[in-house]
């Protein structure tokens, strides 16, 4: 065949991938294909808006690297990492909800002792204790549980868009009680890059880059699913226009102030501070 029509085309380029092997692969191109080519009949792009959409995405993977990866933020900042999360992990009954993996984790962090610190000494903010536990849906404790666990500074920038080391991120184990606890500063909002793509795509749609302030989760153990989730700071005005549509309500915490000197000596912390305590509960595995 070599004349086609707008339709025709579709069906064309779908049997063209007929003999792909894998059959996950053949369904999801041939869904992507029809998708696409339904997007463009829809809006009837000109030769130079397609240009300036593919230029998006080249300038979208020219942004990435080691430390940043701009087409999570793509995804993140278009509801779609969301939209993965809720198919994927759902909602379970008693067990803690999941949420975005966001651009900033980074493999191998340092480990931390229960009861230590993932902020070096001198980091700006306020000082706060964070306690919990691990448990399954029965209450049931998850001795040695592994959270990882990173943030964003005062300056609104994670560690890894800096050049001064490691700050503000951690490896914890729970101990043989699934209890937890440890040193940081409360976290405040901060917004997404815009210095690439995204900040420019967020503007020209009359959007703002903030997210609330968050602590960053991913939680493993033997026999569950990895979770991976945010504790929300409460009263942040982003928490209704998250600009990665990540806020769920069960995951907003409130940070108590604490005066008393003798706790904060009791957990090596300044005075005052800020205390917020939180139990995580892990769903099975399949």
């Amino acid at each position: 065949m070599r004349e086609f029509t707008e339709e025709s085309l579709t069906e064309a380029v779908v049997e063209r991938i007929a003999g792909t092997p894998d059959p996950r692969l053949r369904e999801v191109m041939a869904s992507l294909i029809r998708h696409l080519h339904a997007f463009v009949r829809e809006t009837r792009p000109t030769p130079k808006e397609w240009a300036a959409g593919i230029e998006f995405l080249t300038r979208t993977g020219q942004m990435c690297d080691g430390k940043r990866q701009e087409f999570i933020l793509v995804s993140d900042t278009l509801g779609v990492s969301m939209l993965v999360d809720f198919l994927n992990y759902g909602k379970h009954a008693n067990a803690t909800e999941s949420t975005v993996t966001g651009p900033f984790f980074v493999q191998g962090a340092p480990e931390v002792p229960v009861g230590g610190s993932i902020a070096r000494p001198g980091t700006p903010g306020r000082p706060a204790l964070v306690t919990g536990s691990v448990k399954n849906a029965a209450g049931k404790p998850i001795p040695g549980a592994t959270l990882d666990i990173w943030q964003s500074g005062d300056d609104g920038f994670y560690d890894v868009q800096k050049s001064d080391g490691v700050n503000l991120r951690g490896k914890i184990h729970a101990d043989a009680k699934g209890e937890l606890w440890f040193r940081t500063v409360v976290p405040k909002e901060y917004p997404v890059p815009t210095d690439g793509p995204v900040g420019r795509m967020l503007k020209a749609t009359g959007r703002h880059p903030m997210r609330p302030g968050h602590l960053h989760f991913i939680i493993n153990a033997p026999g569950y699913r990895e979770l991976v989730t945010h504790l929300f700071t409460s009263g942040d005005e982003y928490l209704d226009s998250d600009a990665v549509f990540g806020v769920k309500q069960s995951l907003i915490v409130d940070y108590e102030k604490v005066a008393s000197k003798e706790q904060a000596a009791k957990y090596g912390i300044d005075s005052p501070f800020w205390r917020v305590d939180y139990d995580f509960v892990l769903v099975p595995e399949k």
